[in-house]
């Protein structure tokens, strides 16, 4: 590191920032996660949508998702790891900044290290970098997912040996194939934890003639989901809307439906890691192949995906330690030995 770094850095305060579809985490370095908020903003609703009051942001936006007035607008504004929504983006990550009490500890003297989908665009990347210099960044550094996610994981990513992880985050799942401080291959599907809750409401209201809420179904996928049938069979009560009628009505559901919800999106995450092992480097699969592959991510909690994982590959799979916050806490690291420049 050039002694112009090093100055920069010392006097500096780094902060590591995973701006996902589902929640924004901030992390700062001596102090831990400074903030975990659903990546959420709600509106009071104006003539001129520009200059919109912020209602509510995080946890208290998520609560109006399919419950706000007709004068607040609740807006998800990343999508598949990226940003969707530019203006409703940068004041959501204002808002975060200011909760977190960044400013008010170092003013503008911060560099942001930002986890970014290995398949984000140019385009896509600009948009998250003017998004984080808005909300007071003095510097900005981005940092593939896949290559976060390894460090946070606490694998040696380092060494001259392959690594694999895999990271399943709201929007997107992403397969990093590491060695030597670098990513050598990844591929990416944009498929994650919202497409698994977007097809357990589908397969609800094709089976019972029921439409549930996105919370409902978020519920019943971190209660009884799973990634296989074979499980015993255990049960739970939703609660959702009858197509027949209108109103309300009660349902019991298996976690044997929730697999048979969750078999396509999850075909196309086991798609995704078997293409990534077919097509990686030979010596480095060969060093997977001992090692394993490690799930991170929340997409990674769901039940029983690891043993999925295992009979769709015959690798051994583990899901890292706090896999949630395995890319921001990887980020952080990162950014205190790698240079910026081969973040991208």
């Amino acid at each position: 590191m050039s002694n112009h770094l090093f100055l920069n850095r010392l006097f500096s305060q780094s902060v590591a920032v995973d701006l996902g579809t589902a929640n924004t985490l901030i992390y700062m370095r001596g102090k831990g996660i400074v903030l975990n908020q659903p990546s959420v903003v709600c509106f009071q609703k104006t003539a001129d949508t520009a200059q919109a009051r912020v209602a509510a942001v995080g946890d208290q936006a998520k609560q109006l998702l399919g419950r706000s007035p007709g004068n607040v607008e609740t807006v998800r504004p990343m999508q598949h790891g990226v940003i969707a929504n530019f203006s409703a983006a940068e004041r959501m990550f204002r808002e975060f900044v200011d909760m977190a009490q960044l400013r008010s500890l170092f003013g503008r003297r911060a560099e942001f290290t930002i986890c970014v989908p290995g398949g984000a665009t140019e385009v896509e990347r600009r948009a998250i970098r003017e998004a984080a210099l808005a909300a007071g960044a003095s510097r900005v550094n981005l940092i593939g997912e896949s290559l976060a996610a390894a460090v946070g994981a606490g694998l040696p990513v380092r060494e001259a040996r392959g690594s694999m992880v895999v990271d399943i985050g709201g929007g997107t799942t992403e397969v990093g194939v590491i060695s030597l401080g670098g990513v050598a291959y990844q591929s990416c599907v944009r498929v994650g934890g919202d497409q698994f809750d977007a097809a357990i409401v589908s397969h609800v209201r094709n089976l019972y003639g029921v439409v549930l809420g996105e919370q409902t179904a978020e519920h019943v996928k971190k209660t009884i989901g799973t990634a296989t049938m074979n499980v015993p069979f255990e049960c739970m009560r939703a609660v959702g809307r009858s197509l027949a009628d209108g109103l309300p009505r009660t349902i019991e559901l298996s976690n044997h439906d929730v697999a048979d919800a969750l078999s396509v999106p999850l075909k196309a995450v086991i798609g995704v890691v078997k293409t990534a092992l077919e097509n990686a480097p030979p010596e480095l699969i060969t060093d997977i192949a001992e090692t394993g592959i490690v799930l991170t991510g929340g997409g990674a909690l769901l039940a029983n995906l690891d043993k999925r994982l295992v009979e769709e590959t015959g690798l051994a799979v583990r899901v890292a330690n706090e896999p949630l916050t395995c890319a921001v806490r990887g980020a952080s690291e990162a950014a205190e030995y790698v240079d910026s420049a081969s973040f991208q």
